[in-house]
């Protein structure tokens, strides 16, 4: 499945020029690990990590740690 980021545009590795696919990612941060469907290139790999991962979920992760 190609990604689209909701303007009709695809998403491209900037290093391959190939479209990003959907896959399973186990992203790791601070210690700690979950799994996420992301945007991932066939063939170097390269992970596009959207703003809103970025800002919501690992700052949970970070939020999590500092309580403890």
């Amino acid at each position: 499945m190609k990604i689209d980021p909701g303007n009709g545009l695809k998403l491209l590795c900037a290093q391959c020029r190939l479209p990003l696919v959907s896959a399973p990612v186990t992203v790791r941060y601070l210690g700690q690990a979950f799994p996420v469907e992301l945007p991932r290139c066939p063939q170097c790999g390269y992970t596009y990590v959207p703003e809103d991962l970025a800002t919501g979920k690992m700052l949970q992760v970070e939020q999590a740690l500092e309580d403890k």
